[in-house]
């Protein structure tokens, strides 16, 4: 149990980057570019990763990486950009607070993880907590957003349960790093085709990116994957509530944003969403031991 949990804190620091990454992107990065924004976000990540980790693919791990980071990283880091510059940060964060259920279903036929009843428990209450958290302003909410958002969110689960089923035989430090590379690798022509070049960017620009790239990029993913490796699907989908609870949080503290009556039940909705689908006993790794591809 006590591993478990150092687990989930582990696996903790991707979702509060992620919800920063929201007020970053529309406060410093250039708007207009999803597709730049998001090469620059993962090339550079997958990169250092890479240096860590000393490691290149073999066999199967070549298609493997080009899927995973499509599905993670490229696909997923653009329509992230897009909602980002589209909504406001609390709408967008309440859209990718429904992933636990949506990985929860994937997990079910794709690793055979049966759905528990905390784990539903903990994602209504979780994602109800989101709704009061969140729909709590009069912002108008833009469809095309609240679409790019949707989708990100479906192809991040849906990748993370693939990154989960086909794991088990490469280091996490790895895999990461392949998959930010992939995505960077196809992005970048994209990019250059669609957007042109890159504006110069100002200083709080750079710096911004360098936020992303390294801790809502880097870190974050890094942490992502090795928690899935040893924490069911479930577990972590619902730690991924953390999202537009950091959302909020940082409007509050950063932006000047009051925290309402409202928004305080659903932070404490939220949080007990998550301890409701938490760990209960000590267990090894859940490690998927199907056929190989």
């Amino acid at each position: 149990m006590e591993a478990n949990l150092r687990w989930v804190a582990v696996t903790a620091l991707a979702p509060v980057a992620w919800g920063t990454n929201y007020f970053v992107t529309q406060h410093f990065l250039p708007a207009g570019y999803p597709l730049h924004g998001a090469a620059i976000r993962a090339l550079p990540a997958g990169l250092l990763l890479l240096l860590a980790a000393r490691r290149l693919p073999r066999g199967a791990w070549w298609w493997k990486s080009m899927v995973l980071g499509t599905l993670n990283m490229s696909a997923f880091f653009a329509l992230v950009y897009v909602a980002a510059q589209l909504l406001p940060t609390g709408i967008a964060s309440m859209v990718m607070s429904t992933s636990p259920v949506v990985m929860m279903l994937l997990a079910w036929p794709m690793l055979s993880e049966r759905p528990r009843v905390p784990h539903l428990a903990g994602a209504g209450i979780g994602a109800a907590g989101a709704c009061l958290m969140l729909l709590s302003g009069a912002a108008a909410v833009d469809a095309l957003g609240v679409l790019a958002s949707a989708g990100a969110m479906v192809m991040s689960s849906l990748g993370a349960v693939l990154a989960k089923r086909w794991s088990p035989d490469a280091d996490v430090l790895s895999t990461t790093s392949w998959q930010l590379i992939a995505g960077g690798v196809v992005l970048a022509p994209f990019a250059v085709a669609v957007e042109g070049p890159l504006p110069e960017l100002e200083t709080s620009a750079v710096l911004g990116f360098a936020y992303v790239s390294v801790v809502a990029t880097a870190l974050a993913f890094t942490a992502w994957f090795a928690g899935l490796r040893r924490l069911r699907s479930g577990t972590v989908g619902l730690v991924g509530l953390l999202n537009p609870a950091t959302g909020v949080l940082l409007g509050t503290a950063v932006a000047g944003e009051v925290l309402t009556a409202q928004q305080l039940c659903g932070l404490v909705l939220v949080l007990l969403g998550i301890l409701l689908g938490g760990p209960r006993r000590a267990a090894g790794p859940i490690l998927r031991r199907g056929p190989r591809r």
